[in-house]
């Protein structure tokens, strides 16, 4: 029987072992197939507090997951495919092995939605992104495109605008979708270019494999063409990874985490932090403070039981 289980290792499930670990509970980590999440995709991150000349994401992700095992927090590789309540407790499967725990902090992260175009996955990082907050000031007095038209596309482009010389929102449709006065706002706004009814079919790149612009095709006519942009920003929403708890664990319409108060869920010793419930800020520092707030409350609840 495990004290505290932590599912993931990004931002919040590391921040969340340190606390916990620092707390003499010796958590078990689970990384999944992904560790570090998100943040090992970016290159740098230049607005995590401490450091002040920025820090490559997969060296920050490093630097907790050494900070938390040096408290005495142990990692496994292994990834959760089902969960559920039992009595006194709750179990999780872990690579085809049950694993009970007292308390279960579920930091598992969240995934952009990307267009599925050939070579993605060796572009992100490198002009191909899901977060405007994140990578925006990498890219000043330079042309950038978003890719959407709901409110959070609309919410990324003006964002952009305080740096790129140039913002072109491409969408599928002759009309957003976000709310009138998001809409409103970018339309209104001379850096922001709408492309109406086209989608990106094919990324080009530089020889140092940067992106350097995007083949686009006319929904309508089937025409394609060419826009020179540095880096694509992809807004056309996020996948949490709850696969594992739908069905047990309270969720919204979109699959993200409800908590019926602070961190926790509705199933009593279950906590929620960082992207897997936050559809909203999504950032490190964020994330992070999720984290140190369900390893808290997580040992809170293992005092209540006397454990």
């Amino acid at each position: 029987m495990e004290k505290i289980v932590i599912i993931g290792t990004g931002c919040a499930g590391l921040t969340a072992a340190i606390y916990a670990a620092r707390g003499g509970h010796q958590p078990l980590v689970l990384e999944g197939r992904q560790p570090g999440g998100q943040l090992t995709t970016t290159t740098l991150v230049e607005n995590f507090p401490g450091f002040p000349g920025g820090i490559d994401g997969p060296d920050l992700v490093l630097k907790m997951k050494e900070q938390a095992e040096g408290f005495g927090a142990r990692f496994s590789y292994a990834e959760v495919t089902a969960f559920e309540p039992r009595d006194g407790c709750v179990a999780v499967k872990a690579d085809d092995k049950w694993i009970e725990t007292r308390a279960l902090i579920v930091a598992s992260g969240a995934a952009a939605r990307y267009l599925d175009l050939p070579g993605e996955e060796k572009l992100v990082g490198h002009g191909l992104t899901s977060c405007a907050t994140c990578d925006g000031a990498f890219y000043r007095n330079v042309p950038v495109c978003v890719v959407g038209g709901g409110d959070s596309a609309c919410e990324e482009a003006t964002f952009l605008t305080r740096f790129a010389s140039k913002v072109y929102l491409i969408h599928r449709r002759d009309k957003l979708r976000a709310s009138k006065i998001m809409a409103d706002r970018v339309l209104k706004n001379p850096k922001i270019e709408p492309i109406w009814n086209s989608t990106i079919s094919e990324y080009l790149t530089t020889a140092e494999g940067e992106v350097r612009a995007v083949k686009l095709k006319d929904t309508k006519t089937g025409v394609e063409s060419e826009l020179e942009v540095k880096c694509v920003f992809s807004a056309i929403g996020h996948v949490p990874n709850t696969a594992a708890f739908r069905g047990k664990l309270q969720t919204d319409e979109n699959g993200y985490l409800l908590k019926t108060h602070a961190t926790a869920t509705n199933v009593p010793g279950v906590f929620a932090a960082g992207d897997v419930s936050d559809h909203v800020y999504r950032q490190a520092v964020t994330a992070a403070g999720d984290g140190c707030a369900a390893a808290l409350d997580a040992e809170k609840y293992l005092a209540n039981l006397g454990a």
